[in-house]
């Protein structure tokens, strides 16, 4: 029944149409090939032995699934940078979110006589290179008593990640019709409850895309984790892998080991959050 609906709405593409289809199909295959080779070569490589890379080539097939390099990377210091991990880019992204949210709420909704100063201000603080500031950072958290702590990071990852999300929501929160505002503030509502009742759950479609973005960058972070951390117990994912390599040598393997660990939670909580996110932007879509 189903073969037989699907072959009739193919009769009824014309051939151009047909063709198209193809195109498309053609360019979305050879794009997942493109972006899908490195996550593949890195898995299949943390299956093989340290030298094996060296004596059958980088591309070659592993002689057998050699599942001691998973175990190892487990076993060593790999939990603790993962529990750091989730703890900074937890705390961070809970800030990031809500500060954006009543920050973008302001200027797009309010009006106010330094409003478009002050968020040009914002946005002009998308320009400002990170590295520049790791200087000024490292000497701040010295001195209040945060350096070597996983704590340090949240105050930069939050700073730096907070004019994109401002600027995103703002624009976000501009396409929320102002009827639904004015009918809420009819029926008795403020300006506190307006937000929290009727603009941030339009709202949420936004703020999950922001939340996807914030954390694949918090979760891959490396410079700020390295600078601003020192002990092994300290230190985030990013920098598991120093554990593998020296100054004239790196264990390959057991790196492509500790990188295909490190990605599998983002995949896996992007697998799991997908069909929310679709689903949030739809009702998003529908209300707005």
């Amino acid at each position: 029944m189903i073969g037989s609906k699907l072959f009739r709405k193919i009769r009824r593409v014309s051939p151009l149409g047909m063709l198209l289809y193809l195109i498309i199909g053609l360019a979305a295959l050879l794009w997942f090939v493109i972006a899908g080779m490195p996550f593949f070569h890195m898995v299949l490589s943390s299956f093989k032995e340290q030298f094996e890379i060296y004596n059958n080539g980088v591309f070659a097939w592993p002689e057998g699934f050699y599942l001691e390099n998973y175990k190892t990377v487990l076993q060593g210091g790999f939990t603790t940078y993962l529990i750091n991990s989730i703890i900074v880019v937890i705390t961070s992204l809970i800030l990031i979110l809500f500060i954006s949210a009543l920050s973008a709420y302001v200027f797009s909704r309010l009006k106010f006589k330094l409003r478009s100063p002050i968020y040009a201000l914002v946005v002009a603080c998308m320009a400002i290179p990170i590295h520049v500031t790791l200087i000024p950072i490292y000497m701040l958290t010295q001195r209040i008593g945060l350096y070597d702590n996983i704590f340090a990071l949240i105050g930069p990852y939050v700073a730096f990640n907070l004019p994109l999300s401002i600027f995103i929501l703002t624009g976000f929160m501009m396409d929320i019709p102002g009827d639904i505002e004015e009918s809420a503030e009819i029926d008795g509502c403020g300006k506190i409850m307006t937000f929290f009742r009727i603009i941030l759950p339009l709202s949420l479609p936004g703020m999950a895309t922001l939340g996807i973005y914030n954390s694949v960058n918090m979760w891959n972070e490396f410079s700020f984790a390295l600078v601003l951390t020192q002990k092994p117990a300290n230190r985030t994912l990013p920098l598991a892998v120093w554990e593998y390599q020296g100054q004239y040598t790196a264990n390959i393997t057991m790196i492509m080991t500790v990188l295909a660990l490190t990605a599998l939670p983002m995949i896996i909580a992007f697998i799991i959050g997908q069909d929310k996110l679709v689903k949030g932007m739809m009702v998003g879509a529908v209300k707005g």
